[in-house]
């Protein structure tokens, strides 16, 4: 370690992660410079009244006194002391607060030493201007350098929002193709380019392939154009410019590419003024590219663009990840709990492809009473797992070829209980669950296990009860033939406005006497 007759700066590191400040003491003791440390605010507030301290490097969450108050209390101790707020969990609102409480820089974990040590020597730098101005220069040069120090702060926090915004944007997706979209969306209004186009790289075909695309519009909106994955003029951005070649060679590359400026730029169509491509990775290799150009007008792209679309495309790939995590754990289970309806209906041969038929005939209703898209996805899982809690009946019950006793029947009565007490645990399904629970409920309140009545049972409930009714009375089963049409009829019809929802059972006799349901009931084997 070096040692000098005139030391650097005294450095006070405040953080309750004994490692952190183990790792910053060597490095800038290294460096020659005095380091103080502190384990959390009210320590720090001790070592500042006794002694001299040239910058303090503070974490938010502390115990006793966090690092929003110890920045507080420098600043009404001594505001020439510069403050930076080091973090793992950024957000709008803690830079706001800390940009009110004097602190002059907000580095996100993990931090680089080295750029560390370079944001140590701008604050110090800064600082000395600091207290020159207040102490030597004239009032005039004085507020130069405050007004110098407002448009670092503002476009500290203009930086700021951006990247806040882009981690939110990228918090939460439905699919990939809507974050595909948003990758897009969001490149044209943060750059202000005319066009970004979203490639995957297709390593069978060795093109890559155009999946998203939006187009500023001429009142500064933003047009998204279609899925372009089956076109031919993969690589296009707009019809007749080929960058085919150099979003290859970006993925071959695999570093961001900036041209500011295209002066004959070698495979780049002059109708191109400004390009950037930026690769995205997943687990190391190139899964796709994004390709954002100005046509028309002065607009050209920057590091600043750069950094922000490389941050973006960073974000993306985790999100991508998350869901296709997300979407093979969603298959995985539902395979699981198909595969225990399949094994029920096994162990009696009278039930087999129950479920499947149910569910046919359930999502007719829903169809035909204008169901939504999310209600039907909805139905579909319920109606295929409606019976799953029949896993927990006893064989001699459930395949029983005689009537059962009321005991038994008591028995029988709890796999819908049983069923959604299997789906809850799985905690993705809360709607499912309740319809899996309830599909025994009659519109009288006669039903089990609740004794709902009415509106109090949910409509995909209503539906799924005359769909399980209907091929529970259309099929043979252990203890009975199938039922003669006329007497099915009647049994459904009749319990109109009793058993089962009147406007369900008008849709019901719609789709009987169009064939749909019986067709469904002798083609699903």
């Amino acid at each position: 370690m070096p040692f000098t007759d005139n030391p650097k700066e005294t450095l006070l590191f405040v953080d309750d992660e004994e490692s952190i400040l183990e790792v910053a003491s060597e490095f800038f003791n290294a460096k020659g410079y005095h380091i103080l440390t502190a384990k959390n605010g009210r320590i720090a507030t001790d070592i500042i009244a006794g002694q001299k301290i040239d910058c303090c490097f503070t974490d938010i969450n502390m115990p006793e006194m966090d690092g929003l108050e110890l920045a507080e209390h420098i600043r009404m101790v001594d505001n020439t002391i510069p403050v930076i707020i080091m973090t793992g969990y950024p957000s709008l609102d803690n830079t706001i607060r800390t940009l009110k409480n004097g602190v002059v820089d907000f580095l996100i974990k993990p931090v680089n030493l080295n750029q560390l040590e370079i944001c140590v020597k701008r604050v110090l730098r800064e600082r000395q201007l600091f207290i020159k101005n207040i102490f030597l220069t004239k009032e005039v040069e004085g507020k130069q350098r405050i007004e110098h120090l407002n448009r670092e702060l503002t476009y500290k926090v203009e930086e700021l929002n951006t990247l806040n915004r882009i981690m939110t944007d990228f918090s939460t997706f439905g699919s990939s193709f809507d974050l595909f979209k948003r990758v897009v969306d969001l490149s044209t209004e943060l750059t202000h380019a005319d066009e970004a186009c979203f490639y995957v790289i297709n390593e069978a075909i060795q093109q890559p392939v155009e999946v998203a695309r939006s187009v500023a519009g001429g009142n500064g909106g933003v047009q998204i154009q279609p899925d372009c994955s089956t076109r031919t003029d993969a690589g296009r951005c707009s019809p007749g410019l080929d960058i085919n070649q150099l979003i290859l060679d970006n993925c071959d590359e695999d570093k961001p590419l900036l041209i500011h400026e295209n002066s004959h730029v070698q495979g780049l169509p002059e109708a191109i003024r400004s390009l950037m491509l930026v690769p995205l990775n997943i687990r190391r290799k190139v899964f796709g590219v994004l390709a954002v150009s100005v046509r028309n007008g002065t607009v050209r792209f920057s590091e600043k663009d750069l950094y922000y679309m490389s941050f973006m495309t960073n974000k993306a790939a985790y999100a991508i990840e998350n869901i296709a995590l997300y979407e093979n754990i969603y298959e995985n289970l539902l395979a699981t709990l198909y595969a225990f309806v399949g094994a029920i209906e096994a162990r009696d041969p009278y039930t087999e492809q129950h479920s499947n038929r149910v569910t046919r005939i359930a999502m007719a209703l829903c169809q035909a009473m204008g169901g939504s898209q999310e209600e039907q996805d909805i139905l579909n899982v319920a109606a295929q797992l409606h019976d799953i809690g029949k896993i927990g009946i006893r064989d001699d019950i459930l395949l029983k070829p005689g009537s059962l006793t009321e005991e038994e029947f008591c028995i029988i009565k709890e796999h819908p209980v049983i069923g959604a007490k299997i789906v809850e645990r799985l905690g993705l399904w809360d709607r499912e669950k309740n319809i899996i629970r309830c599909h025994h409920e009659r519109f009288d309140g006669k039903g089990y296990p609740d004794g709902l009545a009415g509106e109090a049972i949910p409509m995909l409930g209503r539906i799924l009860s005359v769909a399980d009714v209907y091929d529970a009375i259309a099929s043979d089963r252990a203890y009975r033939k199938r039922m003669d049409e006329d007497k099915i009829l009647h049994i459904m019809y009749s319990g109109s406005g009793s058993q089962f929802d009147a406007g369900v059972i008008d849709t019901f006799r719609s789709l009987y006497g169009q064939g749909v349901l019986k067709e469904i009931i002798q083609t699903t084997s």
